[in-house]
């Protein structure tokens, strides 16, 4: 594989043992495995790592995996002040890292940009996964530039913009009836032929793609961390990646800690928060999933461990919030700061409300919100949200 100077191959997040750049699935102890970095070997400022021009994520190259990526130009998405939203939670300010604006749409697509490039490096044929939507959408995309065949199993729940998009996008599809799980069952029984696997956590690149938005975040605030960053969970990719950017840069020193991460779930399926109250290292599968929130609505999250190691290790919390206040966070930040968030985005509005409500943050904090998607690919949902009321 082309891999950048600095990238020292996979280890087992466990066990510190050492993989092959190709390997996917889990370390021999069970554990997912983790992209590892020299960052002592990584210059900043003039003439190194952040002397490159922004708008994409690759403007970190030398802290990322692979030399000759496939890239849509993800990344480099703003962190906008609201200062309406702030004002309304009693905050000091209140800052929404706006992930709608990335290719597909989706946060996703900063680790489905080096996973699908980890396979092309691989030589691999064809691509597969089990998404609820947008991780189909973005594997089609980035698979179709590597003119790879790619297949998503995604639940017939999924959001119509989702299951379009991955056809648009040249990716072969199989809506299977039910929920998550059962996409994630109709894979493995179904998809005959031998494939490269995208899935979170077992493709290793996921994960440590989506630690740039906390990059972007720190160097947007002048090298500092903010008081709380507040992220939706669903599979747990994107608690553990932002978590993980900011622990890159602690240890590079370009930071002096990590700021306290929020994990945002749905009520009616919050395996992570239930986790994390027990103080559980395990994290037990939800018995009955209820939410309208289809993206966060993952019963038994493969990453559902890592993001409650991320919540603890950061000083954070995991917060559950109902789907109407969900829903109601999303339209609020829509109207008030000018932005398309999607339902899953408004998991983490709703969650930073909670916390101001309870205290935990206030007049004089500085709070980051992750939009993880685009309105767009909820907007039947919440345009519901809002008739409901009689608007």
């Amino acid at each position: 594989m082309d891999t950048s100077e600095a990238f020292l191959g996979l280890r087992c997040a466990e066990t510190g043992e050492r993989y092959d750049a190709s390997a996917t699935g889990e370390s021999d102890a069970g554990a997912h495995l983790d992209a590892a970095y020299d960052t002592d070997a990584v210059e900043w400022g003039a003439g190194g790592l952040t002397d490159r021009p922004t708008g994409t994520m690759w403007r970190y190259a030398d802290l990322l995996p692979f030399s000759n990526p496939l890239s849509a130009d993800e990344g480099g998405t703003p962190l906008v002040e609201t200062s309406t939203l702030a004002e309304e939670l009693g905050v000091g300010t209140l800052r929404i890292k706006d992930e709608s604006r990335n290719p597909t749409g989706t946060v996703l697509d900063r680790g489905l940009s080096p996973a699908v490039t980890a396979a092309r490096e691989s030589d691999a044929e064809l691509v597969a996964l089990a998404t609820p939507g947008n991780a189909g959408q973005s594997a089609a995309s980035y698979a179709g530039m590597a003119d790879l065949r790619s297949y998503s199993f995604v639940p017939s729940r999924a959001p119509f913009p989702n299951k379009a998009m991955v056809n648009v996008h040249g990716g072969e599809m199989r809506v299977v009836g039910g929920r998550y799980p059962d996409a994630e069952e109709a894979l493995h029984e179904q998809l005959q032929s031998e494939w490269h696997t995208l899935q979170e956590f077992d493709n290793p690149y996921r994960h440590d793609g989506i630690k740039t938005a906390a990059f972007e975040i720190a160097e947007s605030l002048g090298w500092t961390v903010p008081d709380a960053v507040v992220v939706p969970a669903g599979t747990g990719e994107v608690v553990a990646g932002v978590t993980k950017g900011f622990r890159e840069l602690r240890e590079a020193g370009v930071v002096d800690g990590l700021p306290p991460v929020y994990a945002a779930q749905p009520s009616g399926c919050a395996p992570i928060v239930t986790a994390h109250r027990r103080d559980a290292g395990d994290v037990e599968p939800w018995s009955n999933p209820d939410t309208i929130v289809g993206e966060l609505e993952i019963p038994d999250p493969k990453g559902g461990a890592a993001a409650v190691a991320a919540v603890s290790e950061t000083g954070g919390d995991a917060l559950a919030v109902d789907d109407d206040e969900i829903l109601e966070s999303a339209v609020a930040a829509a109207q008030n700061a000018g932005l398309e968030v999607g339902a899953a985005g408004g998991a983490a509005v709703a969650a930073a409300w909670r916390l101001a409500e309870d205290g935990v943050v206030g007049a004089d904090d500085d709070v980051v919100v992750l939009n993880t998607e685009s309105g767009t690919k909820t907007a039947d949902i919440l345009r519901s949200h809002l008739m409901g009321k009689g608007v």
